[in-house]
């Protein structure tokens, strides 16, 4: 795509330091503009299929050929199908869209760099299988699967939640909470998994000191599990493949049998951030996004249930530009991580005019912004209103997949009053290019000690006690 083409629209509410931010949710509204005009403009549909048969469906017209635009069709395409995949999951893609486009996705998935690292990733370590492109006339039927998630306060539990800089942790006894505490840590560049193991293990231990007995523990952390077991975590990326394969696959397994087998359950840590904002609202329909170390999110449908999507919105694309910042892991450019995150923090400091030794790790330049916050400095501010404003479009985005009514904005990116004024900044893009969003979704942010540690109280409410 050409970045000064009207295919990539400018946003009318500018991020004050990153004036060429091409947000994905008005390149769709431009298109279907532009489309809606054409009595033959073609409709692109898709299909994901994931291993347990659920199917999920979504659809846009395109240009037609004839159209000089239509050269921009098979990128469109192929940037939306990413975002598909990590949004919905699968790994089967039904299509039924213009064979130049369908020949584009093929190639992307088995050729290209971007493409190869989703098609190990989600396809390969998720779902056992490669990513496929299936040309299709007829859609197979959509098909959904949820279950309720958590809720259980009962008796006496541990739950904790595992992030890229700091590890949480909540004892509670029939709901009250009597312990929580935050450690830092590193687990990302530890190639030792017996360190995840230790940090892991003496946080419980730390826990369990404040209760008579521990009935359940529960967990959070970034990452696809499934039955207790890693598929694919960022926590673990330093792991070489083969010992993750004897001792991280199993890990969490491992511990649940350090604690004699009591009810353990772990999920991902988006799941436990949508769950964390239903319960505490008291209200379902919710996307919970954390910006922490990466971006979490997670979503409880308007029945209180949660899905067997993947929601790792994270790796999904939120700006279209092709020169966008590009998340280091897969190399792929303008996905959610850089957007709303301490990675964020960290690539705005200099257009923001903040000196900060490049070797300073990423948690220490957050807390250098929050700081110079703080103190009311205009530099810091410019950061939150930029992400603001990435964060207004980015709504109006999701909005297009998920159907929610609450946003839970919490993380350690988001402590301080620089959380407010993001979301001021995000009120004022929906208010400006989607008013009927704006009317919609309410914003609704926990109070310091719920953002920090939340997700941990969420998180022991996971397992069922009494269950084998």
């Amino acid at each position: 795509m050409n970045d000064r083409d009207f295919v990539l629209p400018a946003p009318r509410v500018t991020p004050v330091l990153d004036p060429w931010y091409r947000p994905a949710a008005l390149v769709i509204h431009e298109i279907r503009r532009q489309t809606k005009a054409l009595s033959d403009a073609p409709i692109v549909s898709m299909a994901l299929e994931q291993i347990d048969g659920s199917v999920s469906h979504f659809s846009l017209s395109v240009f037609p050929e004839r159209h000089a635009h239509s050269v921009y069709n098979s990128k469109f395409v192929e940037r939306l199908s990413k975002f598909l995949l990590w949004a919905r999951g699968g790994f089967r893609i039904y299509i039924d869209a213009p064979s130049p486009v369908v020949a584009h996705l093929e190639r992307h998935y088995a050729q290209n760099p971007r493409g190869q690292f989703d098609d190990l990733i989600i396809g390969h370590k998720i779902y056992d299988h490669a990513i496929e492109v299936v040309p299709v006339r007829e859609m197979p039927p959509a098909k959904g699967s949820s279950a309720p998630l958590g809720r259980h306060l009962d008796g006496n539990r541990i739950g904790f939640d595992l992030g890229g800089s700091d590890r949480k942790v909540a004892a509670l006894i029939d709901g009250e909470v009597v312990f929580s505490e935050e450690v830092v840590w590193d687990p990302i560049k530890q190639p030792n998994p017996q360190y995840h193991f230790d940090g892991i293990m003496d946080s419980l231990k730390r826990a369990a000191a404040y209760l008579p007995r521990v009935d359940a523990i529960g967990g959070s952390a970034a990452g696809v599990y499934v039955n207790n077991r890693v598929k694919v975590a960022s926590l673990f990326r330093a792991v070489p493949p083969q010992l993750f394969e004897l001792r991280v696959k199993n890990l969490f397994l491992e511990i649940r049998q350090a604690w004699n087998n009591l009810p353990f359950e772990l999920a991902n840590d988006g799941e436990v951030t949508a769950l964390a904002g239903s319960m505490a609202l008291g209200k379902n329909g919710v996307l919970g996004i954390a910006m922490g170390t990466s971006m979490a999110a997670g979503y409880v449908t308007r029945e209180g249930n949660i899905t067997s999507w993947l929601n790792e919105l994270a790796f999904a694309p939120i700006d279209l530009r092709s020169d966008g910042p590009v998340d280091e892991w897969s190399g792929d450019f303008g996905c959610g991580v850089q957007y709303f995150s301490q990675q964020c923090v960290g690539r705005l400091l200099g257009a923001a005019g903040i000196d900060a030794e490049a070797a300073l790790p990423l948690p220490e330049k957050l807390k250098l912004v929050q700081e110079l916050m703080d103190a009311g400095d205009y530099r810091a501010r410019k950061i939150y209103q930029t992400i603001g404003v990435y964060l207004g479009y980015a709504i109006a985005l999701y909005r297009e997949f998920y159907d929610f009514e609450h946003l839970l904005v919490l993380g350690r990116v988001t402590s301080g009053p620089g959380g407010a004024v993001t979301l001021e900044e995000a009120r004022r893009v929906l208010d400006t290019d989607f008013p009927e969003v704006s009317e919609r979704v309410a914003f609704h942010v926990p109070d310091e000690k719920e953002k920090r540690h939340g997700q941990a109280i969420a998180a022991a409410s996971l397992p069922v006690i009494g269950a084998v």
